[in-house]
């Protein structure tokens, strides 16, 4: 623990939150599954907590055969984590691309996740949106980005945004398919990241990247965070961009 936050000072890094695991499921209809999730994510609020990092993003869970169901399972295990584990560290529940039977891939399903909580422990909760979910569950962000986050506003509550995915897909609009890609080199182009990086509405927000590694996963990493600061300072980035030379910009 101690080691943990002294290398976090050292590095620079403003923020960090963590990820619970994919294997979880609150929301299944197999009570032993649900207990099992259940002691993992308490166990990964209690690690946070203890380390000092204050937001655990979580992906709602897989209902399988009833959607009300399963929603009602997955409020009641996100308020049976929190009481159990008090203190500032939170949740960030991520929308997801809306595969199969995934819940919250809808900004009304977020929002009724985070409504179906006791007051007290809502107010630990809020939320997290990954750019190629998005568009893979069929909102547009290309083309329509401010009416997407004017939705969001809506249903939800744009302040209750804390964190962005930032991530093109390889996947068409609105096909369920949770492929990332890097950014400006898919079917979200450069576009809506120039619109997020520029939008003083998210200059708080966290941002990350999930994009693919490749052979280099540092160096392709780097790539796309000067990509993206070079989107926020209105330069056009180093390297190949949509098929197209671009200037050089600083280092990451």
């Amino acid at each position: 623990m101690t080691a943990f936050r002294a290398a976090l000072a050292a590095s620079g890094i403003r923020a960090v939150v963590s990820h619970e695991s994919y294997l979880n499921n609150l929301a299944s209809p197999d009570a032993e599954l649900r207990d099992k999730s259940t002691r993992a994510f308490t166990r990964e609020l209690e690690r946070c907590r203890a380390l000092g990092i204050p937001w655990v993003v979580t992906h709602p869970g897989n209902y399988i055969d009833d959607r009300a169901a399963g929603l009602a399972w997955n409020a009641r295990g996100y308020a049976e984590c929190l009481a159990a584990v008090p203190g500032n560290v939170g949740l960030l529940i991520e929308g997801t691309a809306g595969a199969g039977t995934a819940l919250g891939s809808t900004f009304e399903e977020l929002a009724a996740l985070r409504d179906a909580l006791p007051a007290p422990l809502r107010e630990r909760v809020a939320f997290c949106l990954d750019t190629a979910h998005l568009h893979a569950v069929g909102y547009d962000v290309v083309a329509g980005l401010e009416a997407v986050w004017e939705r969001f506003d809506q249903e939800v509550g744009l302040a209750l945004l804390k964190c962005l995915h930032l991530n093109d897909s390889k996947g068409a609009p609105g096909s369920r398919l949770d492929r990332h890609q890097w950014i400006g080199e898919g079917t979200l182009g450069p576009g809506p990241f120039r619109d997020i990086m520029r939008d003083p509405r998210f200059t708080p927000v966290i941002k990350i990247i999930e994009t693919p590694k490749g052979d280099d996963p540092i160096r392709h990493d780097r790539r796309m965070l000067r990509r993206l600061r070079a989107y926020a300072r209105g330069t056009r980035p180093r390297g190949r961009h949509n098929g197209r030379p671009a200037q050089t910009v600083g280092r990451a």
